[in-house]
C-alpha cells in the first residue's frame, strides 16, 4: 500500500476559474455569497477574482466590488489572479492574501493565449512577484499545459522543469501543476510533478486537474502516492478550458473531498455543506451540479 498524506488542502477555484467563461454576467452578490458558502463548508484557501482587463474577461470585470464585499474569515487565504503590474496595482487595493501570476509549459499555448514566449512571460511576472513580496503578499504560480497542449500536444516533462526554474528565479512560493486541457493520465502527471519537486519542494506543489477525459481522480491518486498534499478543485464541476472543445473543467470539490475522505485523509471540509454551495451556484446558473457526488447525494436527500 502507498502511503498517502494523512491531510490535504484544497484551494477552490470556482468563484474564478469556474465562473470566469460563463457567458451571462453572474452578479458580485452571488460570487460573494458562493465564496461565503466555501469558506462556511470549511475551504481555508479560495481563489475569489482575478484583476484582467473587463475587455478580455468581462465576467471579472467586478473584481473589486466581489473582494469589498467578502466577510474574511480569520484563517482562510483569499487569491487573485494578475496578469501584469496594471493588475497586480488595482489587486492590491483589495487586499488579498496571495496574487496568482501565470506560465505555460508549451511555447505555442504562451504565444497564443498572451501573445509572448514562456521566457517572456515570467519576465514580465518578476516585478509583480517582487513588488507583493515587498508587500508581505504571498505569490503562487500556475503552470499551465504541463502534461498536454491543444497545439503542441504532449509535453515533455522536460519543459516542466525549464517553467519550474524559471517561476523559482523569480521568487515564487509555490506552484500548481496543471493539466489545463485534462488530457493527462497518471504516469504522465507524475512526471509532470517529478520534474517540478526538481525545483520546489512537496509542501510547494499542488495538483491542478481538469476532467475532460474523466482522469481528474486518478490524477489525484497518482499525485497522492508521490507525497503531494495540496490540490486545486472547483465547486461543482464550474469551468471549462476555451482552448479545449468540450472540456468539462476542473475537478468538482465534492467528488474529490468524497474521495478524500473515503480514504481516511483529512481535509477539514464539510461535505453536506460543500454540496449545498454547489446547489446554490449550479440553481443561479440554472443548471445541475456537475459532480457525480453531489448528484449521487441530491437523490439520496430526495428519496
Amino acid at each position: 500500500m502507498a502511503r498517502y498524506p494523512q491531510r490535504v488542502q484544497l484551494i477552490d477555484v470556482g468563484p474564478r476559474d469556474g465562473l470566469q467563461n460563463e457567458k451571462s454576467p453572474v452578479p458580485a452578490a452571488v460570487k460573494i455569497e458562493l465564496t461565503h458558502r466555501l469558506q462556511d463548508a470549511g475551504l481555508t484557501e479560495i481563489e475569489v477574482t482575478s484583476f484582467v482587463s473587463p475587455k478580455w474577461v468581462p465576467q471579472m470585470g467586478d473584481n473589486a466590488e466581489v473582494m469589498a464585499g467578502l466577510a474574511r474569515k480569520a484563517g482562510v487565504r483569499y487569491s487573485v489572479l494578475t496578469p501584469n503590474m496594471k493588475g497586480y496595482e488595482a489587486a492590491v487595493a483589495s487586499q488579498p492574501d496571495e496574487i496568482v501570476v501565470f506560465g505555460a509549459a508549451s511555447e505555442a499555448f504562451s504565444q497564443r493565449n498572451i501573445n509572448c514566449s514562456i521566457a517572456e512571460s515570467i519576465e514580465r511576472f518578476a516585478p509583480v512577484v517582487e513588488a507583493a513580496k515587498a508587500a508581505g503578499i504571498a505569490v503562487r504560480g500556475a503552470m499551465s499545459c504541463t502534461v498536454g497542449c491543444p497545439y503542441e500536444g504532449e509535453i515533455a516533462p522536460s519543459r516542466v522543469a525549464y517553467l519550474a526554474e524559471l517561476m523559482k528565479g523569480i521568487g515564487v512560493e509555490r506552484v500548481d501543476v496543471a493539466d489545463t486541457i485534462g488530457v493527462g493520465t497518471p504516469i504522465k502527471v507524475q512526471k509532470a510533478l517529478e520534474a517540478t519537486l526538481q525545483y520546489f519542494n512537496l509542501d510547494q506543489v499542488s495538483g491542478h486537474f481538469h476532467d475532460t477525459y474523466g482522469q481528474a481522480l486518478p490524477n489525484t491518486l497518482a499525485s497522492l502516492e508521490l507525497g503531494i498534499w495540496n490540490f486545486q478543485s472547483s465547486i461543482a464541476g464550474l469551468g471549462g478550458c476555451p482552448y479545449a472543445k468540450g472540456a468539462t473543467g476542473n475537478v468538482a470539490t465534492e467528488d474529490l473531498v468524497y474521495m478524500l475522505h473515503g480514504m481516511g485523509i483529512e481535509t477539514g471540509i464539510d461535505l453536506d455543506k460543500l454540496v449545498d454551495a454547489g446547489i446554490y451556484i449550479s440553481d443561479f446558473l440554472q443548471r445541475k451540479p456537475n459532480s457525480r457526488v453531489a448528484v449521487a447525494l441530491m437523490n439520496k436527500r430526495a428519496g
